[in-house]
């Protein structure tokens, strides 16, 4: 407003037609100028940012705790991994001994042999609680020593060797050194006794597996197998 109105009073000392001009002029080239003084505008935040600013971040919650497998069974030589949460002096990694028992501090001697993992972790933290309220106690099988299968007859390191999870017949015989000489490859059998006691022959022809004929003899092993080589 004040630039218009000093273009007014400058139009006043000349002619009609000039002070129109001269008007004209002024405000052409200060109009820009005011529109770039003036203050923007207020709008409001888009939606997605007024929400984020309204609403404190959602933390992602912890995923839930897996449960043990219930399958397996701890035995002696077992390598046990104990953690006692928030008691460091209680954490500690032990070998299930030959009885087929285990030593904390504040529970003493305690049976992990035949025991499965949750079920051992129950049994420590039973007893923790005489002296910690509400023990959380993790119990982890960090290596496998007791379950052992057998191989015997025409291999260069016959004996007894551990067995993980996924060994099968072709991984035993590399543990063993492969064959000796004269070692019947045709006629190989894996010796597997039933929750009964029965005991059962499988058939393994090393010759026809590793050509890639009759791939499911190449079997999982279970604990106690004995593979003969003849």
């Amino acid at each position: 407003m004040k630039v218009k109105m000093i273009v007014i009073r400058a139009g006043m000392k000349m002619t009609t037609g000039h002070s129109t001009e001269l008007a004209f002029l002024f405000l052409f080239v200060c109009t820009p100028l005011l529109a770039q003084a003036a203050p923007p505008a207020q709008t409001d935040p888009p939606p997605s940012a007024a929400a984020g600013l309204a609403s404190p971040a959602i933390r992602p919650q912890p995923s839930a705790v897996q449960p043990h497998d219930n399958t397996f069974v701890i035995g002696n030589d077992d390598q046990l991994a104990i953690n006692v949460w928030k008691e460091p002096d209680l954490t500690r990694t032990i070998p299930v001994r030959s009885d087929g028992k285990i030593s904390l501090p504040l529970v003493g001697e305690i049976q992990a042999e035949g025991r499965t993992p949750l079920q051992l972790e129950q049994d420590i933290a039973a007893r923790l609680k005489n002296y910690i309220t509400e023990p959380e106690v993790t119990v982890i099988v960090e290596q496998i020593n007791s379950q052992k299968f057998n191989i015997l007859g025409q291999v260069n390191k016959p004996g007894s060797y551990a067995l993980s999870t996924a060994t099968t017949v072709l991984d035993a015989i590399a543990a063993a050194g492969g064959f000796r000489d004269f070692a019947k490859q045709k006629s190989i059998y894996i010796l597997r006794q039933d929750a009964n006691g029965v005991e059962a022959r499988i058939a393994f022809n090393y010759k026809d597996v590793i050509k890639g004929k009759n791939p499911q003899q190449n079997i999982k092993l279970e604990p106690r197998d004995t593979i003969v080589v003849p």
